[in-house]
């Protein structure tokens, strides 16, 4: 079992809560304070987790300084009161940033009993293979 220390486990609340306020202020169509929370409180808890430092060399690397500014520019977006443009802007920068991890994520829930079994279906294996593929290249 993985031990974590007091402040990684207060960033993994913090970032739950982050992705929980994200995807209910996108259910209840674009909400600006709840995405504005969830925001700020999936930042602060990858800095919790990580570390400052590591999230900040994480963030400022040269080949990911487009999806950082992707990434940020959609969370400054969202704070000033555009958050549909912002959240899109927010999605492909996230998705530049974390392609990386895809692969990861995507054998970690293939050993999951039934979303592994999804996953594992004819016309989703392939298209998930594919991002996989794409990903890990890059």
């Amino acid at each position: 079992m993985i031990s974590l220390t007091d402040s990684q486990k207060i960033g993994m609340g913090l970032t739950g809560f982050g992705v929980f306020f994200l995807f209910f202020g996108m259910i209840l169509f674009f909400d600006k304070a709840l995405l504005a929370i969830g925001n700020i409180l999936f930042v602060a808890g990858l800095s919790f987790v990580i570390g400052l430092e590591r999230t900040f060399r994480f963030f400022f690397q040269k080949h990911k300084m487009k999806a950082t500014g992707f990434f940020l520019g959609g969370i400054f977006v969202v704070l000033i009161g555009w958050p549909v443009i912002g959240m899109v802007l927010e999605i492909y920068g996230f998705f530049l940033l974390f392609r990386g991890f895809f692969p990861v994520v995507v054998g970690f829930i293939r050993r999951v009993p039934i979303l592994g079994s999804i996953l594992n279906l004819p016309g989703i294996s392939s298209f998930v293979d594919k991002v996989g593929e794409s990903n890990s290249m890059v």
